[in-house]
């Protein structure tokens, strides 16, 4: 198996082959594995870290795709996650909860420009990004020379379209964290380990997985968009937040009553709609690989919701609006490795099975492990990346994907990076322990986040 199949692409074309009319290799993900010195114009080869080209060589199909899917993925977070989240914590902490996704939002996409975007995202080595655009250097074009850089990920659209689409995923994944730590930690807590988290665990993460030199990636970790970066990644963390952080008063004795379920379902469908730029964006080209990840999104995401609600049915004979919502979730989660990988049938096969599993993790596994992960972070999105990620190794198929999956290279992926954002999430949160204290007093937890922290309270 040469270099390029090792990265999880197709087999770059000859050298001295004609290049396509985006000038891009046969590549595809949201990492994009691209064979550089080929799909980037001769005079920009030599410096992928730094690439200038001329504007008219870009494709602006593609450019206007990445930018709409970028909008999207963002609708997932603000207000997707927002509302989602915000619907199933007590009224007394809406507003903090609500409060919380916007400020990681605001946090990380600061971080991710000044320093994320770099370190994940620009050659470096199997650790590690490089630091050519650090402190927002580089993407201004130079309009008198008709010159825009570009990502030797992505050498047909401009750079910072292909830094923004990035940045998506970065905040969605930091977002996640807030459900497993709702109603009990600090805002200033809040905002010291997200912007801790980003750069510590999810960049080096983001770069193992999805940049070409990454060592995963190497050894062939198929990730379309995100099972193990974002959902592996955000569930083990999650599973640490709610650990280190302890139960909310009365947990386990008090029965805690969502806000409102209406908005959870609100939530739920920005999620599904903001899902097909998510996935379908990962092509990073407006093309039929869009156009599968955009079907097999749907068609996995309503067999998650089916298959919760199956499981559900049968250990408790009723079904909930907030299953459904869950199920939607869990097939959503489970797709986003897979998406450009797989065919319709084994699509709607995956998110059966997430259901299904899912619910056991909202459920029985989380009564296991006697973590209060208030809003199932681990249970969904840790369990569905797993899931996902694993039937990504069984069900990929070699004429959609390129490439042939591994599944012990799919389990290694997994493990290593549940155990590296549990145990790096463990340190951070110490840390910010140390430096200005993780939980609110117990007096304010009574009284709600929204007045003891924002001196505000829905009307």
């Amino acid at each position: 198996m040469d270099m390029a199949d090792r990265q999880g692409t197709r087999r770059c074309p000859d050298p001295g082959a004609q290049p396509s009319r985006t000038g891009r290799s046969a590549a595809f993900g949201a990492g994009g594995v691209w064979c550089a010195a080929w799909a980037l114009p001769a005079s920009a080869a030599g410096d992928a870290a730094a690439a200038m080209v001329d504007m008219a060589t870009l494709n602006a199909a593609d450019t206007g795709w990445l930018m709409v899917c970028t909008a999207l993925v963002l609708l997932m977070t603000l207000p997707g996650v927002a509302l989602f989240y915000a619907g199933m914590v007590r009224r007394k902490n809406v507003l903090n909860t609500l409060a919380s996704v916007l400020l990681v939002a605001c946090v990380v996409s600061v971080l991710w420009f000044a320093a994320g975007y770099s370190l994940a995202f620009t050659p470096g080595n199997g650790l590690l990004g490089g630091v050519t655009r650090l402190g927002f250097a580089g993407f201004d074009p130079d309009w008198a020379g008709q010159r825009v850089s570009v990502s030797h990920m992505a050498p047909h659209v401009p750079e910072v379209a292909f830094a923004m689409f990035q940045l998506s995923f970065a905040v969605i994944t930091a977002a996640l964290l807030v459900g497993a730590l709702v109603e009990r930690m600090r805002f200033t807590a809040l905002l010291v380990f997200i912007a801790l988290w980003t750069l510590a665990v999810y960049v080096p993460v983001a770069h193992w997985v999805w940049e070409p030199g990454g060592w995963l990636a190497r050894l062939g970790a198929l990730d379309f968009a995100g099972g193990a970066v974002v959902h592996v990644n955000a569930g083990a963390a999650g599973l640490a937040c709610a650990w280190y952080l302890g139960p909310r008063q009365g947990y386990g004795r008090e029965a805690f009553e969502p806000y409102n379920l209406g908005w959870t379902m609100l939530g739920a469908s920005l999620l599904l709609i903001g899902w097909f730029g998510f996935n379908a964006g990962s092509a990073l080209a407006a093309d039929s690989r869009a156009a599968l990840a955009l079907a097999v999104t749907h068609l996995a995401a309503v067999g998650g919701a089916l298959g919760w609600l199956a499981a559900e049915w049968l250990l408790r004979r009723r079904a909930s609006l907030l299953g459904l919502c869950s199920g939607l979730v869990a097939g959503l989660v489970a797709i986003t490795p897979a998406a450009g990988y797989v065919g319709l049938g084994a699509a709607l096969v995956i998110g059966l099975i997430a259901g299904a599993v899912c619910y056991w993790g909202a459920t029985g596994l989380k009564r296991a492990l006697g973590a209060d992960d208030a809003l199932d972070v681990f249970g969904v999105h840790g369990v569905g990346g797993i899931v996902g990620s694993l039937l990504t190794g069984v069900f990929a198929s070699r004429s959609i994907a390129g490439v042939q999956a591994q599944i012990g290279t799919q389990l290694l992926t997994v493990l290593v990076v549940a155990v590296f954002s549990f145990v790096a999430t463990g340190v951070l949160l110490w840390l910010t322990d140390r430096l200005v204290g993780l939980r609110v007093s117990g007096a304010s937890e009574q009284t709600g986040l929204d007045l003891a922290l924002h001196r505000e309270r829905l009307g």
